[in-house]
């Protein structure tokens, strides 16, 4: 099974390059693991649909996993996780 990570962005937000990079990395890294980038102001509908209020925020597995900027570890702790229960 493969583990679907969704980073939600905006053009405006100060942090979502940085976040977007470490994610990246973490995910090149893992086996099992896709990342897609959302830009919540052309995808509103979906954002709102997930809950997310804010950028970044990310979803595992079509789910808010996490509003803000958390740290690499606390990520990648979630994913061996989804990864293990997929």
């Amino acid at each position: 099974m493969t583990v679907n990570v969704e980073l939600f962005t905006n053009p405006n937000c100060p942090h979502c390059g940085q976040i977007r990079t470490a994610l990246k990395q973490l995910v090149d890294s893992l086996q099992g693991v896709d990342l897609r980038e959302i830009n919540i102001i052309e995808e509103i509908d979906y954002a709102v649909e997930l809950g997310v209020l804010s950028s970044p925020s990310i979803a595992i597995n079509g789910r808010l996993t996490f509003t803000g900027a958390p740290t690499l570890s606390t990520i990648k702790h979630a994913l061996n996780k989804a990864l293990i229960t997929e």
